[in-house]
């Protein structure tokens, strides 16, 4: 058999740890022997339907053990994978169909039939697949600038038309290794999972194989069931986002999560006065992680979190993290510019358009599209997206500075910031606000809460009452 590496990961991880926990979850929990059993049973099935090398296959299911085998079972079938999330609709699968060309979808049943015709119907231990191919052609390779591809994700499509990220076998492996310089996990830990597997598999899910660290999916991400969960299993290391920090950090009741020994923060930018509320709360330091589909995990805050909770901290072992000018240069210590990194398992090209690593890179750096500064002693701090910058009488404001002073009101549950044009200022600021249950907002009291902590050009001078704001599946405000 042809050896697939990424696949690979999960052989050795049975070999080396068949009794030990790999997934806990609704179905209860399966050994890392079990799970590769499983995987390997549904690879067998795959080959037999037809999959194989220079396919494209898109894996659709819930958090849980299924989306772990059916995606390593197609990965050993030497297929590249798109993880996919049950929450997506019909014109959204359509589109991802249309744009990366997938030959076939798996699929666990928990979100609608992505395909109108399902051709076969693969049994599990806990649950079964449902699977079809597309009207793509199998002679019609999928990526074939691009050796061993592995995983294919689209962009959050925060700022503008996403685009295909492709990974290989061989990044996949590299940047996994340089990210677990960082967060130094093994077989004696336990993630408490709360994120959308679809969304961070190619670093995160595949890490924890690599290095035995079992997986604990709660159910949803309301504070009581994290914390349960947490407990249940001993967990000791809870990856989130902002808002499910948020919403720990406001539980009111007053049990602990003592075996948590790290929390990490990704996806967006989290406020100071909430990793505060959560110390208060749970007695522990919230860490930044700065994650990129390109690249993976580069960036981490273990070191100064207590002290800076606002910074995303410091390059992790291999990587070259500057801040760059308008000509792709560092900056010297303290300024604002582009954020432009250089290292291990870089993602090997786009896929709309084609373009390999080499022809994007720019004086050998990825550049992320965020303004970030750092410190003398390398400290990183991310300033806005550079694409959310709005000018305001020639000065720059970050969407992501004013939406965060104006979610420390207490009324206040969500913000957006947003611009329009002005004949003598160039532009605006305006701010869309989400309110808690049953709050109440006077406008003047926000202006006037926001003059005292921002500069006057950064305050909002519209503001607008939502019930809601759009968001990606990955967890990201989506901007206009």
């Amino acid at each position: 058999m042809k050896q697939w590496p990424v696949y690979e990961i999960l052989k050795e991880a049975a070999e080396k740890w068949p009794g030990n926990p790999a997934v806990y979850d609704d179905q209860g929990v399966i050994s890392f022997s079990q799970l590769f059993t499983e995987t390997e049973e549904l690879r067998k099935h795959l080959l037999n339907l037809g999959i194989k090398e220079g396919m494209g296959i898109g894996v659709m299911a819930a958090n849980g053990r299924n989306f772990i085998i059916g995606i390593f079972a197609a990965v050993g079938c030497g297929a590249a994978v798109m993880p996919m999330s049950p929450l997506l609709k019909k014109p959204e699968i359509d589109d991802i169909l249309n744009d990366a060309k997938l030959h076939a979808i798996l699929d666990d049943r928990t979100g609608i039939q992505p395909l109108d015709a399902i051709e076969t119907v693969i049994p599990l231990q806990q649950g079964s697949f449902r699977f079809g191919y597309t009207n793509i052609h199998e002679l019609v390779a999928f990526a074939p600038f691009v050796e061993q591809p592995a995983f294919i994700r689209f962009t959050s499509g925060t700022t503008g038309k996403s685009k295909g990220v492709i990974v290989s076998h061989r990044a996949v492996i590299d940047r996994i290794v340089a990210a677990n310089n960082g967060l130094q996990l093994g077989s004696n830990d336990t993630v408490t999972w709360v994120l959308p597997m679809a969304y961070h598999f190619m670093v995160s899910i595949v890490l924890y194989i690599k290095f035995g660290t079992a997986i604990a999916v709660a159910k949803d991400f309301l504070a009581k069931n994290i914390i349960d969960i947490t407990n249940a299993n001993n967990g000791t290391l809870l990856y989130a986002s902002p808002l499910q920090i948020k919403l720990l950090s406001n539980d009111a009741g007053r049990e602990q999560m003592p075996s948590l020994k790290k929390v990490i923060s990704t996806s967006a930018a989290i406020s100071p006065d909430v990793c505060k509320a959560f110390k208060e709360r749970f007695n522990i330091d919230v860490s930044q992680a700065y994650g990129i589909i390109e690249i993976g995990l580069p960036i981490l805050n273990y070191v100064k979190s207590a002290e800076h909770p606002e910074a995303v901290g410091y390059a992790l072992p291999g990587y070259t993290v500057d801040i760059l000018d308008e000509d792709h240069q560092p900056l010297p210590t303290g300024q604002v510019g582009q954020l432009g990194i250089k290292g291990p398992g870089m993602f090997d090209a786009y896929l709309l358009p084609p373009m390999l690593r080499r022809d994007i890179l720019k004086n050998g750096y990825f550049l992320t599209a965020d303004y970030a500064s750092k410190t003398e002693d390398g400290l990183i701090k991310i300033e806005g997206r550079s694409k959310s910058v709005i000018n305001v009488s020639g000065l720059k404001v970050f969407r992501e500075e004013v939406e965060a002073v104006l979610e420390t009101m207490p009324q206040i549950k969500q913000a957006r910031i947003s611009s329009s044009p002005h004949p003598l200022m160039g532009q605006i600021i305006e701010a869309e606000l989400v309110l808690h249950e049953g709050a109440s907002i006077d406008p003047e009291d926000v202006l006037s809460y926001c003059k005292k902590r921002l500069s006057a050009f950064k305050s909002p001078q519209r503001i607008k009452i939502v019930d809601s704001l759009p968001m990606t599946g990955s967890g990201k405000l989506q901007r206009n």
